[in-house]
């Protein structure tokens, strides 16, 4: 496996397709990661040259990824919960923050069904 920014990326796959197991890089920036170096995107990782290899390192490298992305998506998260913004608050109930509704649905956010004793009437 070819390790790039700290990921094992698979040697049987397309590189265009490998390149996106990296956490901060889709489809569109790996095509551009490729352009930019002159690699053919459909090209196995096992069979690119050790000059390639260095060369989409080298592009990847000025990419934020993996845990700097990651910590500085924590860091927004946790500035809008400490000023107490309207998606901060959100953040700490657990519930949609990009206006979906609650009623129904949003169980991935709010997680399995807690039930709630019925009144008598």
């Amino acid at each position: 496996m070819a390790r790039i920014a700290g990921v094992d990326i698979p040697r049987n796959k397309c590189v265009g397709i490998s390149l996106t197991y990296i956490y901060g890089i889709g489809r569109t920036t790996a095509k551009k990661i490729l352009a930019t170096c002159g690699i053919d995107e459909t090209i196995r990782v096992k069979d690119l040259t050790d000059e390639q290899e260095t060369a989409i390192r080298q592009q990847v490298d000025t990419i934020m990824t993996e845990g700097d992305l990651r910590r500085e998506r924590a860091l927004n998260i946790k500035r809008l919960m400490e000023i107490g913004s309207y998606r901060g608050i959100r953040h700490r109930r657990s519930l949609p923050v990009h206006g979906q509704r609650t009623r129904t649905n949003a169980r991935t956010r709010k997680g399995p069904r807690r039930t709630v004793a019925n009144k008598k009437k």
